[in-house]
């Protein structure tokens, strides 16, 4: 089976002043079609670098990402804008709805970009609001919703246009705890439905939702596995106390 996502020995790297910092240092990592990966890692990690690149909104210093077999690592602006239409979805931490328009509106409003006729944007824009459960609300505006249900809507302009991956970045930061659960429960279900998902998040509670953690530190891969490892949720640094601790024990 063919990797949805491929990355090869990517490296981004960005001058400051007269220091080269390597925001991604030499990182590999697939995901296949189905999967729920959560790329974790705390600020400074690479997590946000990895984040543009696999959404095409940059390109790496050197080394190759095939999206579908596509190498976009070295597309311009309007290729990788055409790749982000057809091929991804993005759901963001602020919903970045426009207020004016209804819920209907804003969710088809990417298709009507992409140059998808009336019909079948409707018909589209109400089968992902159906989705995620928020269908008779199409006719309200933003602000007659909660902050949950126009997450909600955001992921259903993402699903609308169809993509191949879904990308959420720190989906439930401006959300409390319990519509936060509520928000990733949807993003469990979209992915038991057949959908791909990479969240980006620095909440090891929210990366365990997932069925699959990468670890980002200093640009490096330091843990790709399973989400439910005691591995993917220990820091190296509580690692190194640890073992610290077991030595003093010892003695």
């Amino acid at each position: 089976m063919e990797h949805l996502i491929e990355l090869r020995d990517v490296y981004k790297i960005y001058q400051m002043g007269d220091e080269a910092v390597h925001a991604l240092d030499g990182i590999s990592l697939t995901v296949d079609p189905g999967e729920f990966v959560a790329i974790v890692g705390q600020s400074g990690s690479g997590k946000s670098t990895a984040m543009n690149i696999i959404g095409c909104l940059d390109v790496p210093t050197s080394g190759t990402y095939h999206l579908a077999g596509v190498d976009v690592s070295t597309m311009d602006d309007d290729q990788q804008a055409e790749i982000r239409n057809k091929m991804l979805g993005f759901i963001f931490q602020q919903y970045n709805l426009i207020p004016k328009l209804n819920v209907l509106e804003n969710v088809e409003l990417p298709l009507l970009y992409a140059g998808v006729s009336a019909s079948e944007r409707h018909r589209r824009a109400m089968e992902a609001l159906g989705r995620v459960g928020l269908a008779d609300k199409c006719k309200n505006l933003p602000s007659q919703l909660s902050g949950g249900q126009q997450q909600r809507v955001s992921i259903a302009r993402a699903l609308a246009g169809k993509p191949s991956v879904i990308l959420a970045d720190e989906p439930t930061g401006a959300l409390d705890s319990r519509t936060g659960r509520e928000v990733l429960g949807f993003l469990q279900k979209l992915n038991a439905e057949g959908d791909t998902v990479v969240l980006i998040t620095h909440d090891n509670s929210i990366a365990v939702k997932a069925k699959r953690i990468v670890r980002l530190q200093d640009g490096r891969i330091i843990y790709d596995g399973d989400a439910h490892d005691p591995r993917a949720v220990v820091q190296p640094e509580a690692e190194a106390a640890a073992g610290e601790a077991r030595e003093v024990l010892n003695l």
